[in-house]
């Protein structure tokens, strides 16, 4: 199964999946967007890849820690498995040149809207990369998007099922963000 080229949808995490709160880490503050779980549903049911990638300047910013991340997404794994989906990676930037964490502290081409988690996701997985696009709430996606080759469309708010499936079909008939 992992051998079949298919199409990705690569989704930005806070401000398109769910409501960002500012440095959302405990699943307290976590919310999803409307219609976020029906979006990556509708296109796991087509048999595209859905990647989640995130900057998480946060943990260079001594915010929260990678464990309490990860805990958070092992939260959204839970409540899409309950649903029937799955994200099938999550990809993240904990970096940040002015990070208060020494170790996170440098600058990375996986931080958007450096290409890196894009490029990473379509080295580990078997991408159709000319059939792709990122759904992103922030310019440096779309420039994330464009740098790794893929489509871009800017998510303002509403329901993500609805905006990814006219993000579709404006893709298909050719615009490509």
């Amino acid at each position: 199964m992992m051998t079949q080229r298919r199409p990705a949808l690569f989704l930005d995490r806070d401000g398109v999946l769910n409501v960002d709160r500012g440095y959302v880490s405990q699943t307290a503050d976590f919310e999803w967007i409307e219609g976020a779980i029906e979006c990556v549903a509708n296109f796991k049911a087509r048999g595209w890849f859905v990647f989640v990638v995130t900057n998480q300047s946060g943990i260079a910013r001594g915010l929260y820690t990678e464990a309490e991340m990860q805990a958070l997404h092992e939260h959204m794994i839970e409540e899409l498995a309950a649903h029937g989906t799955a994200i099938d990676r999550f990809y993240h930037a904990p970096w940040h040149e002015e990070g208060e964490v020494a170790y996170y502290r440098k600058a990375s081409i996986d931080r958007k809207p450096g290409p890196g988690m894009l490029l990473r996701a379509m080295a580990d997985f078997p991408v159709i990369r000319e059939q792709s696009f990122l759904i992103g709430d922030k310019q440096t996606d779309m420039e994330a998007a464009k740098a790794a080759g893929v489509g871009a469309f800017l998510f303002k708010g509403g329901r993500l099922d609805t905006f990814a499936e006219w993000s579709l079909a404006s893709f298909e008939d050719g615009v490509r963000g």
